[in-house]
This record gives C-alpha cells, structure tokens and sequence, in this order.
C-alpha cells in the first residue's frame, strides 16, 4: 500500500461549476497503468491511499480523479473521516461517497456509476455486479472520479481518508437490466393504496427489496415507488417481487443541499441528478428531466428539520407536495398548513392548485411500510392511472388500510363533487358536505375552508360516522376533511388520522 497526499485542497483545485461549487483533486494514478493495453492475466491487485482534510466551507463536491488502466475487473474503494468533539449546538462532520465513470462528472450527464451518501463506508464496482447503490458495467480506462460530498464540516476541518483497490482479470458479462412492469391487474376505476417513498439497502435504508413487497403486501398496500437517495440502483432489485396485487413504480429521491423531491414512477433505470442549490436555478431543468422520464414531481417533507432538507425551490415545478411524512410531527403540521394556504391562493387567482399526498419515508425496521398511504381513484392500477389521479388531487391520506374515508359536496338538483373535483354552484345556494369515515375510534371529524376549521364532531366510539355540514361557495372557496386523534398537548390540534384533498366550489373565475 502506498499513501499519496493529493487530497489536500489547493487554491488552484477549486472550480466553480455552473451549478454547486465543486473541488477537483489531483490524480491518482497506479504503477501499471504505463505501458499499454494488456488484458491484466495475472496481475496482482494494486492499493492506493490518499488522505487529506477539508476546511469548514468546503464544497458541496470534492472529486478525487483516478486514472483506471486497461484490465481493471473490479474498483473497490473504502474510506473513514475523523468525527471531532464539537460545540454544543455546531454540526460535526459528515461525508457521503459515490462515483463517476469515464464519461464524466458534467451536471445530468452519463457518467454517474452509482452514490451511497453516508450509508457505506465502502463500496465496489464490477461489469456483473456492484454494491446496492452503484451500477454494474464495464470498467473502461480512462479518467475515472470518486465523488466526496461534505455534507457538513466541524470547526476542526474534516480529514479524511480514501483507499482504492484495482482488481484485475477478465470481466464477467453485464446482465440485462430487468424493471418492474408499468401495470398490475387491478379492479377497474377504484381506490387504490400506496406508498411512494421508501429506502432499501440501496441508499440508507436496513430492507431488501423483498422485505419492502412483503410488507407492503402485508400493509394492504396496491402500489409502491421505489425511491433512494441519489441513485437507480434499485430500479433493477425487484423482479419476481410485482405482481397481479402490487404495482412497483421505480423512482429517486433527488436529495439536495436546499431539499428533497421524489421523482415518483419514470421509466426504469433513468437517473436524475442532484448537485445543485436553489441559488444554482437548475431545479426546473431537473425537474423536466422527470417529467420527460414519465414521472411526477414531489417535493417531500418540506419543512423538515434535518440538515439540507427543507424546501426552497418553490412549487411551481411540483406536480404534488408530500404533506405528512411518516409518523406525524410538527413539521408536518407545518406542511399541512402551508399547503392550505396555497389552497386559498389558488380560490383567489384561478390558477392551478397543488394536490396533496402522504407517504411512509421508511427505512428501517420499526418504519411502518404504509404508515402513512395515500389513497387514490384512479382508473386503473397503472402507472399512468395512479400518477394522474394524483396529479389531478383525487385522493386522500390514511394512517393505515384501516381507515377509509369518503367525502364529497352536494348541491342543488343532485349535482355532486368528490375529492379533487369543483362543484359549479351559485355564490348562495346552499351546499352539504359529507363525511363517511371507518376505523377511527376516538377521532373527531371536521371540515375545513379557506376560512379555517369550520365544524368539528367527534366521531362514535366504533369509529364509524358520518359528519355533514352546510354552507355557500359565497362562504367557502372550498372544502376538505380532516379526522384526527385527540391531542397529545392540550391547546395543540391532534395527529392526523386522514385528511382529503379539496372540493372546490363556486365558478372558476381567473384573477
């Protein structure tokens, strides 16, 4: 093993991109790549190590170049990071790891061979397989870049060290990429269940993919997505897991320094890039980039309180907002009423509104899978199916397959919305709003408009009611449902148990 000591950051390293600030090393070259091409027979596996230390302020990205000789079967790369002592209330050090191949490290390009964030301290790379997180395929020579990313730098700096091995021989052949299908047998126009934010062992998460279906199985769930940090790994991780009862959709958490978004059911095996900040105005190209993919665009848990994950790109990209994320917190109270106040937004200008949905963000054992779902009407458990009713906000958010809710507005000579939909009625005839709820014992029911909470009832001991109001669109720019638990602290609502998109009532009338 050999040390090298071009890790150290140098004034002349640093190259401001036309996204995030990034930091290029100097190469790491091996003994034997000199000398020309040879199909490595009997070479021996060759080790380098390379040590240095990030300043507070660092970049978003530090790449460390690696020049890959011909013959390479295998890149295998470990490293660890010094964790100092910080002052209460100071981030300390975190560093995540990925890759790029020969193509490059250019913003949206080919390059990407695969990212782990913090979740592995090492990794390895062949033509027939590859750690969860990174991508399969040939080692081609060429300049090849490991990706550092300082998440967060203590006072003290962040010194790292990175160790890259070369294996060499013949490569295996690269398998053929197998997705889920983009369809599941289903039961017609009807409610389904889903939850489009999860992890595997292909970011952060403790699941395999197998353990992810049996639980959502189990969950009594019609559809997932699948959605890791940074990478498609997984894409390719679920076959013989679909079936006739479960639509897989394979997606990616796009996890930036100014928020994360899921991209919610593109084509298998596409990979949407992250680097990049709000300051950077390249979300909305990223975002088409999804949409291109035949996905949809999520911001999720948009008041996060986690380093880097509270929304800041704005929503006129979004398709819809990820409103309740896991267990219910603050935060997503916060969630919640922000999204309301877009609501109201959209009743005074005309201009389209954002639907709302809920998902579980599980990782780990005890991460309820479907905890929470969002249940949506769609005309088929397709991808295409599920994604436009949601983009169209036909749906509400369960805490479990135990609870079902039905909601809708009635107005005059039998005419009737449902979630997501607009009853066209006069500023003063009167309307009724209806409220059919299973499995939640011990809620209260209520009703909400651009006004506020208007009537709340608490729902029968068995936890199946019916609630009923009436108002005018003269009163109410629109209507939805909540059903919550009683509070946890007095003179602060309680948890979510179900909440409904909007009705909107009245004529559409554009500011």
């Amino acid at each position: 093993m050999t040390e090298n000591g071009s890790g150290s950051i140098g004034r002349r390293g640093l190259i401001v991109t036309g996204a995030a600030a990034a930091l290029t090393l100097g190469t790491v070259n091996f003994a034997n790549a000199e000398g020309g091409a040879n199909t490595g027979t009997g070479r021996a596996d060759e080790t380098k190590t390379v040590r240095g230390t990030l300043p507070p302020g660092a970049p978003d990205f530090v790449y460390l170049p690696l020049e890959v000789p011909d013959g390479v079967r295998e890149l295998a790369v470990s490293y660890s990071y010094e964790k100092p002592p910080v002052p209460t209330g100071t981030q300390g050090n975190a560093l995540d790891i990925g890759i790029f191949d020969e193509r490059g490290t250019a913003l949206g390009g080919a390059g990407f061979r695969g990212w782990s964030g913090g979740a592995r301290t090492e990794f390895f790379v062949r033509a027939d397989d590859a750690t969860p997180g990174y991508l399969p395929g040939p080692l081609r020579a060429g300049t090849w870049h490991i990706a550092l990313g300082p998440y967060t730098v203590a006072p003290q700096g962040l010194a790292y060290t990175v160790t890259i091995t070369l294996k060499y021989g013949a490569p295996s052949p690269t398998p053929k990429p197998v997705y889920p299908p983009p369809r599941a047998k289903g039961r017609g126009r009807a409610w389904y269940r889903g939850d489009c934010h999860l992890h595997s062992v292909h970011s952060d998460g403790g699941r395999t993919p197998d353990r992810i279906a049996a639980l959502a199985r189990a969950a009594g769930l019609d559809f997932i997505n699948t959605s890791e940090h940074n990478t498609s790994s997984a894409h390719r991780a679920w076959q013989g897991l679909w079936g006739d009862d479960l639509l897989i959709m394979t997606g990616e958490e796009i996890t930036t320094r100014n928020g994360h978004v899921v991209a919610l059911g593109m084509e298998g095996g596409t990979f949407v890039d992250w680097r990049y900040r709000a300051r950077d105005n390249r979300f909305g190209h990223f975002a088409r980039e999804v949409h291109r993919a035949g996905g949809i665009v999520v911001p999720a848990h948009p008041h996060a309180t986690c380093v880097g994950c509270n929304w800041k790109f704005g929503f006129g990209d979004a398709d819809a907002v990820e409103v309740w994320n896991g267990p219910y917190t603050p935060d997503d109270e916060v969630s919640l009423l922000e999204w309301d106040n877009s609501l109201a937004l959209s009743a005074r200008s005309g201009r389209p509104w954002l639907p709302a949905m809920g998902n579980s963000d599980a990782h780990r054992d005890p991460d309820r899978v479907g905890g929470p779902q969002t249940v949506v009407l769609a005309d088929d458990l397709t991808r295409e199916a599920i994604q436009a009713g949601l983009k169209a906000g036909r749906s509400y958010v369960a805490e479990s397959a135990a609870v079902s809710v039905s909601f809708s507005v009635i107005g005059g000579h039998g005419r009737h919305a449902g979630i997501g939909e607009r009853l066209r009625a006069e500023p003063d005839e009167p309307v009724t709003a209806r409220l059919e709820v299973t499995g939640a014992p011990g809620c209260t029911a209520s009703f909400v408009t651009d006004q506020g909470t208007r009537y709340t009832t608490q729902l029968p001991a068995s936890g199946t009611g019916t609630a009923q109001w009436r108002t005018t669109p003269a009163n109410a720019a629109y209507i939805r449902a909540e059903v919550r638990h009683a509070p946890a602290v007095q003179g602060f609502p309680g948890p979510l148990t179900a909440f409904t998109n909007p009705v909107f009532l009245g004529d559409h009338h554009p500011a």
